[in-house]
């Protein structure tokens, strides 16, 4: 990306490793076994992976894969030869930024002891690899079994195996892979099975997921989350679709909401605070035009469904922050 100024895209070059025939077989079995749900991790990390003069993330790239790398890779440069406006993958950047951000500013909110970081739906996500910030934190990452078993052996492959090699790539305390379906009952008993403790600061991490669940689904997660914040602190960090925005890919998104600052108050959460792409804290100097999108959409009501001017969907997608925390002790 660092030669959007001269118009293109440097050549694309393949990492090494991705030619690896372990790395391959394992790609292979991703494109022809694995549903878009499951996919979407790849091309997320294919957008960490192309966005890499903000994101700090070596891995992303093996994560991605080459099937994912190139089509993104082509819309990119397509947009730069097009002075499109907003440029493919922006979104996905801001959204890892903002996180990232929140993540930090969270663990220090605590006051020591370390904390927990629960990664619900972590798909490829490699927060436990390259934020430093996690040097105390014990981390947990949910998603379906072959989704980690996936990322495992990537990094594996990528860290040549040995425990030591491991241990000098990892920058959290510790990390515990959960295999679970959110859209099961059991994932927050499984969570607890593999050391989670509900009376430890915990820092909730919904990144890219509670719109792939159904209504009934999504609203669990959140409330599951919210009953348990009775012991320790936590902190919320999640992303909502607005209705609009589930239009883009109705097979594959369905919860939505278009006010969850209301929604999570409702729920028991408090402190909620909510942005969008482009606000002052999502925007990360990636969005300079005040033309893009997400910067016309900003100036909007949020009760709008279409752009008054081209009668085009206004999709939105809302940045939230929320805390929970044990009620006072009364003082006799």
């Amino acid at each position: 990306m660092s030669n959007q100024e001269n118009g293109s895209l440097p050549d694309f070059i393949l990492p090494h490793p991705l030619y690896t025939e372990t790395i391959r077989e394992v790609h292979s079995a991703v494109e022809h076994d694995w549903d878009s749900l499951r996919q979407s991790a790849c091309q997320t990390a294919a957008g960490r992976a192309l966005w890499k003069h903000v994101i700090h993330d070596p891995l992303a790239e093996l994560l991605a894969g080459e099937t994912y790398l190139k089509k993104l890779y082509e819309k990119i440069n397509k947009d730069i030869l097009n002075n499109a406006k907003e440029i493919s993958g922006v979104i996905i950047a801001v959204r890892t930024l903002w996180f990232d951000k929140g993540i930090e500013a969270a663990l220090t909110s605590f006051d020591g002891g370390g904390a927990q970081v629960v990664i619900l739906g972590a798909g490829m996500d490699t927060r436990a690899y390259r934020l430093s910030c996690l040097k105390d934190s014990n981390m947990f990452e949910v998603d379906f079994p072959e989704v980690l078993q996936m990322k495992t052996t990537i990094v594996e492959a990528a860290t040549e195996t040995t425990d030591e090699q491991k241990h000098q790539l990892m920058m959290a305390k510790s990390l515990n892979r959960v295999a679970a379906d959110l859209r099961e009952k059991d994932w927050l008993e499984k969570l607890q099975e593999s050391g989670l403790k509900l009376n430890k600061n915990t820092v909730w991490v919904l990144e890219g997921i509670l719109y792939y669940l159904s209504h009934s689904n999504a609203m669990e997660v959140l409330k599951i989350i919210a009953n348990n914040c009775s012991s320790a602190h936590t902190v919320l960090l999640a992303d909502f679709m607005n209705k609009q925005s589930t239009t883009m890919s109705s097979s594959n998104f369905h919860f939505y909401s278009d006010y969850p600052d209301e929604l999570l108050p409702s729920l028991g959460f408090s402190d909620v605070k909510l942005s969008q792409i482009g606000d002052p804290d999502a925007h990360f100097g990636l969005l300079h035009d005040p033309l893009n999108l997400f910067n016309k959409l900003r100036n909007l009501p949020r009760s709008l469904q279409t752009h008054p001017d081209d009668g085009t969907p206004c999709c939105r997608l809302y940045l939230l922050q929320a805390s929970g925390e044990p009620p006072s002790k009364t003082i006799l």
